[in-house]
């Protein structure tokens, strides 16, 4: 297993003074929140990219539940897509728990599912590839950033229908508010500029300059005084203050596929949690102005999106290459459970009571091939001094054919390199099938993704087990280049 390959730094984490558990509240609602352990009636919930559903869970058991199906697998999204949503993708929900929303980058979309039904109300189409959205905390407005172009699209909170854009330039990538509701904070996947947006007026009131353009997710405290955002482009995460004039506080170097923030309060104190692909684990920081790594957490392959309970006992994890969903402790800071889920799992949210009365079960299917993936490892070849966490790949089951995602890492940055198949690898120089040529970001990692009959040839099966000339392994050489650098280490 992957996660054996680390050691976790410290399970504890370090005491800033006692906060009362009845006044740990939790993202996104502000200090004026009541505290709500967790029980039968709370949900969580992640996107699948990949196999296009909504997997939802029961934290009180942690049982999976079932997975909502918004579209079909990607031999199907090859063809005119006209109701089915595609790269099933961000999330968040109503201040009021009630509403679930969905974004689907593929097909333009945030569909609204009623979270005690898990029925869909009612679907909104947008701009070019929309990434997040979420309500504004009364619940009047949801602003979706529309990162295929240069605004937030801001939908009426009850009809879900237009009502303005707000333009903050090229590829705005999330929005998350401040708990008093006062400014919303969109941050950028295109320029290094995240924008302070007032929300009553929808006017610009600052900016704040990013380390590198690529933020993919943002949050903030719920006390109201900090702001955290991922840079993906280069490993770093930035601290802001979320008061005027909004100056940056720290920027850590976190590792590479720095993917999702989210904040933490418990009796211990006030933490932020960050999802970190390359490495596979979760990092646990102080919320001081000067933030300290307290605690490094192993997880599943290629962690993504994480969000509290709505008492700060757990936090979880969803694992993109790892096809599932873990829980953390976050008093020991240990994993307490993995669960299975849907393929490719993006974003994540915990919703306290979504579902006040009943099981909750309807309009669920179960996951079935939803959930089904191969899961493979490239490493350094024998020739090679480096080392550091391996590069995770999934095969994940579409039908007759398989979708390729590979976590790279440990390769030089801004590097152009090609993950190809090999049928020895011993010899790895002679009959190289490329499958994917790419360029690796600043912080020498990328996600690679490529398609095709792929399961039966790199990870076997009983109709080669006689045809040995048919067996192919995954390596990555430099583009143009014959020498590995990477090659398939395991089958799990």
């Amino acid at each position: 297993m992957t996660n054996r390959l680390y050691t976790a730094i410290a399970s504890g984490v370090l005491f800033l003074g006692l906060v009362n558990p009845g006044f740990a509240q939790q993202v996104p609602y502000g200090l004026n929140a009541p505290n709500i352990p967790i029980s039968s009636h709370d949900r969580v919930y992640h996107a699948d990219q990949t196999s296009n559903t909504v997997s939802v869970y029961d934290p009180s058991a942690n049982n999976l539940l079932g997975v909502i199906p918004l579209g079909g697998v990607t031999p199907q999204n090859l063809s005119p897509l006209y109701y089915s949503q595609s790269l099933v993708h961000g999330m968040g929900f109503s201040f009021d728990r009630k509403t679930l929303d969905v974004v689907s980058v593929g097909s333009n979309s945030v569909t609204f599912i009623d979270t005690a039904t898990n029925q869909v109300k009612h679907t909104t189409y947008v701009g070019r590839s929309p990434h997040e959205a979420f309500f504004t905390p009364d619940d009047s407005e949801v602003w979706v950033t529309v990162r295929g172009e240069n605004y937030v699209q801001v939908l009426d909170g009850a009809t879900y229908e237009y009502k303005d854009k707000i333009y903050v330039g090229d590829g705005p990538g999330m929005t998350i508010f401040r708990p008093d509701g006062k400014y919303g904070f969109v941050c950028s996947s295109s320029v290094p500029v995240t924008t302070v947006v007032d929300v009553q007026s929808h006017q610009i009131a600052g900016t704040v300059p990013q380390a590198s353009p690529f933020c993919p997710n943002i949050a903030a405290t719920p006390d109201g005084t900090q702001v955290w955002e991922t840079l993906k482009d280069t490993g770093k995460t930035e601290v802001f203050n979320a008061q005027p004039p909004f100056n940056v506080l720290a920027t850590l170097d976190t590792g590479a596929i720095t993917n999702h923030v989210n904040i933490v309060r418990n009796a211990k104190g006030q933490f932020a949690y960050v999802t970190v692909g390359g490495e596979n684990v979760v990092k646990v920081y102080t919320t001081t102005d000067s933030p300290q790594l307290v605690a490094t957490i192993p997880t599943g392959e290629l962690p993504h999106g994480i969000w509290p309970s709505g008492d700060g006992a757990r936090i979880y994890i969803a694992l993109e290459n790892g096809t599932g969903m873990q829980v953390i402790d976050t008093l020991s800071n240990q994993t307490i459970a993995t669960l299975p889920g849907g393929q490719a799992a993006q974003a994540l949210v915990y919703v306290p009571n979504a579902v006040p009365a009943g099981d909750g079960l309807s309009s669920l299917v179960p996951l079935a091939t939803s959930g089904q993936a191969v899961h493979l490892y490239l490493g350094p070849n024998s020739n090679s001094s480096a080392s550091g966490p391996p590069t995770t790949v999934t095969l994940n089951y579409q039908g007759p054919i398989d979708l390729l995602e590979a976590a790279v890492t440990g390769l030089d940055p801004n590097a152009s390199y090609t993950l190809g198949l090999v049928p020895n690898l011993g010899a790895s120089t002679q009959d190289f099938q490329p499958l994917a040529t790419f360029q690796t970001n600043a912080a020498g990692a990328q996600i690679v993704e490529s398609l095709g009959p792929l399961r039966q040839i790199v990870a076997g099966s009983p109709e080669l087990q006689n045809q040995r000339d048919q067996k192919r392994y995954l390596e990555i050489v430099p583009a143009g280049g014959t020498q590995a650098v990477q090659v398939q280490l395991q089958v799990q």
